[in-house]
């Protein structure tokens, strides 16, 4: 028996403000046009796959962005929840490259070929993300050069503290013995391990009830670094699975150049701390 249609729901909206008209979906789902003549079928999925990829990224940037600002103001409370929901956008972009896994190899190389040289490391937000999270490097952005206000905007979180930096300063402004050397630096470039910060980090955990915030905030990263090697990691695998190893359509190696990626770290003494805790 079909559902009753209840007499209250609303269905005049010729003056009123819509779902459609909320969320703009006209502009949305007319965004997707293929290049391929004809049309390959498959070109839709991978057009909707990077789209949505990009959205959930955009909500990442959101957060994070926000999580900076709680930590340079001595906020670590508010910043539990949001690193909890960037864990979660992440796992979703992490179980999203299942449905790209069933593009096959034949499929995709025939319509491959309209992508020309655009590739993923042109994605302005992926290069924000790494940015934001201490994953530096000033090279990445001169394929942005050709977009004056992007670049700028992109060099301006390039030369400011990451996430991490910012916590390392926190700590410091906690009293914790943060060697000026990790809080006094180059920020437009990768964060490099200090080992005179592990004495700092043992401390923390061995004693958590003390600084509970600390602890939580150490934890919270670790979460979201693990989830950004993990997608890095489906990532690379799903691209050898289509396109073995080939070079990508950006110019790179492909997936030599997306392996090297997956074990680079980003908050390395929440790593190597683990190793002295209990000892």
């Amino acid at each position: 028996m079909a559902r009753a249609f209840e007499d209250t729901i609303e269905t005049d909206f010729s003056d009123k403000l819509s779902y459609t008209s909320y969320l703009d979906l006209d502009r949305i789902l007319s965004a997707q046009k293929p290049l391929s003549q004809p049309e390959h079928h498959d070109e839709m999925l991978f057009i909707i796959q990077h789209q949505t990829s990009e959205l959930w990224m955009k909500l990442v940037i959101h957060e994070l962005t926000a999580a900076i600002g709680h930590v340079k103001a001595d906020r670590l409370e508010p910043t539990f929840k949001i690193l909890a929901r960037v864990k979660q956008i992440q796992r979703i972009l992490f179980e999203q490259w299942a449905v790209l896994e069933t593009l096959t190899p034949t499929e995709y190389a025939q319509f491959r070929g309209v992508l020309g040289r655009a590739s993923g490391f042109q994605s302005h937000q992926y290069r924000t993300i790494e940015f934001l999270l201490g994953n530096k490097d000033p090279n990445a952005i001169r394929v942005f050069e050709h977009l004056p206000e992007l670049h700028s905007r992109l060099k301006q979180i390039l030369e400011s503290p990451s996430l991490y930096d910012e916590f390392l300063r926190h700590l410091a402004r906690r009293g914790f013995d943060v060697p000026k050397a990790s809080i006094e630096r180059d920020w437009s470039v990768s964060y490099e391990a200090n080992p005179d910060l592990l004495p700092i980090f043992k401390e923390i955990y061995d004693h958590p009830e003390k600084q509970w915030d600390a602890y939580e905030m150490c934890e919270k990263l670790v979460d979201v670094e693990q989830q950004f090697a993990m997608w890095r990691f489906r990532h690379m695998k799903t691209v050898e699975r289509v396109i073995g190893f080939k070079a990508g359509t950006g110019g790179s190696s492909g997936v030599g150049f997306l392996r090297e990626a997956v074990f680079q770290r980003m908050f390395p003494e929440l790593w190597d701390v683990r190793t002295m805790i209990g000892t």
